[in-house]
């Protein structure tokens, strides 16, 4: 039997081979560094790390923050015992590109493939994962890895996060809306299967906020419409009020089962040893949230508790999900693996002030690519921003295209299958489908500003002031008493895109648009295969070749 995999010239070491020696190393440098020994005798034990990561959750919404339409004890309960961070962002507003960069501790322009959205995800990365595993730690998962797409046919024996705990469901959720997964569950089958003298790593991936909501499941679990907490580029009205009570509900369950895993580390006598981190992949699936480099797609939540943290400080530092894997390295006294752009958090943690605690913490960087199949040919919406503490600034690469995917385009009747009909209702297929999108999408005169926001193109240069409009609804690029600000930013960005490599300052950014998608595809004209590079924008380097199973 045959498969197809990815080869790029560069994937030349097999799963199984690149492991070993990524074990061989682990295991050299830590043993150098004082690492545990056949007799285990006066050494320092080594912290577990528990990473609950929830799908679709932006900044403010836990209680914590000040939201009152949530709950979310657990959150809050990490954010007292250790840091609670202001101004943490994902690399990239959607899934599993923002997953790649988080497990690698590069940003989204540097992984290829694994920088747009359902492709593959090469081999040739390194994930702190498997260095820690390497090192002594007992790795696990439960819910939502990296994904979606394509780790098996891209080298991998197995999902980059590392094994799955899985087994455990229950025969009914308390909504449509919810997983059936019982996580906690499954992270207690791992807790109790692993060797009681190794520390662990274990993925909690929620699927929840994730769409699709069950309508109404907040206002039926007792929340109010009132409380509800609506940004200002959604309409405040009751439709959109309780949708966003459905996300809300969704974010609680999430935060229900992290409580229980907590209440079983503690049990165990575990908890103090254990560093906990709370985030999300990237924003709240609603319009012009996830999928957009506007704050509420990149902001997200962060919580740090920990062994030697001192707790009940809030900071301010601008800092980004790919600082998490230094972090996890130099914590859990494991030598770092080439190539990391992220900064580790350490000096942030072990530090014992508030606000500002790192200067040199200026800005972060965010970037999209593809998201779903949205648009002819299978193309993309290419961006990248830089925000500082006072400013968002964007360039869209592309302005001609739409940013939330192509309107629909009815076709005749006999062009196509009901299926392929099916899928192109409604357009604007970057947004995922919900209530709130329809509201405005439906009639773009019933909402004209909103309905800009949310779908309209954009020009090349967007600048938003962050703590006068966060919700970014007004672009201040074209504001000549803001040109040189704007410049500034501009040319820093692009200084660091450049000495990072990134293709679309480089010349070679159309190769973004030849990478594959394995998730589903509509009935857009031009290039629509699924799992296959698009030849219109491919490379002499980049094939697909036929090796054995």
């Amino acid at each position: 039997m045959h498969k197809e995999k990815l080869s790029n010239k560069k994937h030349h070491l097999t799963p199984i081979i690149m492991r070993y020696t990524i074990f061989l190393l682990g295991f050299v440098l830590f043993s150098c560094q004082g690492g545990p020994t056949s007799t285990n005798t006066q050494q320092k034990k080594r912290p577990n790390i528990l990473f609950a990561i929830s799908d679709d959750q932006s900044y403010p919404y836990t209680s914590i923050y000040g939201d009152q339409s949530i709950q979310t004890p657990a959150f809050d309960r990490i954010a007292q015992m250790g840091v609670l961070f202001n101004n943490a962002f994902c690399a990239a507003p959607q899934c599993s590109p923002s997953r790649a960069a988080i497990l690698t501790g590069k940003n989204i322009w540097q992984l290829e493939e694994a920088g747009t959205h359902s492709s593959y995800f090469p081999n040739k990365f390194t994930v702190f994962t498997d260095v820690l595993e390497a090192s002594g730690y007992e790795l696990g998962y439960t819910g939502k890895p990296w994904g979606p797409g394509n780790w098996k046919d891209a080298g991998w024996d197995r999902n980059p996060v590392g094994p799955a705990y899985e087994d455990v469901s229950y025969e009914e959720a308390p909504s449509t809306g919810i997983s059936k997964k019982n996580y906690a569950a499954n992270f207690k089958a791992f807790f109790e299967k692993k060797p009681a003298d190794r520390p662990f790593f274990f993925w909690f991936g929620c699927h929840e906020p994730h769409r699709v909501f069950e309508e109404g499941s907040g206002l039926k679990a007792g929340k109010s419409l009132e409380k509800a907490n609506v940004p200002s580029f959604l309409p405040n009205d009751e439709l959109v009020q309780s949708d966003l009570l459905d996300y809300a509900f969704e974010i609680e369950w999430f935060d229900q089962h992290l409580g229980e895993m907590l209440a079983l580390l503690e049990a165990a006598g575990e908890l103090e040893n254990t560093i906990v981190v709370i985030t999300a992949d990237n924003g709240m699936a609603f319009p012009y949230a996830k999928a957009n480099l506007q704050e509420y797609g990149t902001h997200v939540p962060l919580a740090i508790a920990g062994p030697s943290i001192e707790g009940g400080r809030k900071v301010d530092d601008l800092v980004s999900l790919i600082d998490l894997a230094p972090t996890f390295l130099e914590w859990t006294n494991t030598t770092p693996f080439q190539g990391i752009t992220g900064k580790s958090l350490m000096n942030i943690l072990m530090a014992k002030t508030e606000g500002i605690v790192d200067e040199s913490r200026k800005m972060v960087l965010t970037g999209r690519e593809r998201h779903t199949h949205a648009r002819p040919d299978n193309l993309g919406y290419p961006a990248r921003a830089i925000r500082t503490a006072d400013y968002l600034y964007i360039q869209n690469f592309k302005p001609d295209r739409w940013p939330a995917g192509d309107p629909a385009v009815p076709l005749a009747e006999g062009q196509a299958s009901a299926e392929d009909l099916k899928s192109m209702q409604g357009g604007y297929h970057d947004i995922d489908n919900s209530p709130s999108k329809s509201h405005i999408t439906a009639d773009s005169t019933a909402f004209p500003n909103y309905f800009q926001l949310a779908v309209g193109k954009r020009p090349t240069e967007e600048l938003f002031d962050i703590k006068k409009d966060p919700g970014c609804t007004q672009n201040l690029a074209k504001e000549e008493s803001l040109k040189a600000i704007k410049e500034t930013l501009k040319s820093e960005l692009m200084t660091q895109l450049a000495m990072q490599g990134d293709p679309r300052v480089l010349g070679d950014g159309d190769i973004f648009e030849s990478y594959p998608r394995f998730a589903s595809m509509r009935a857009f004209a031009g290039f629509r295969e699924r799992g296959a590079y698009n030849p219109k924008y491919g490379k002499e380097a980049l094939e697909v070749v036929k090796v054995k199973d």
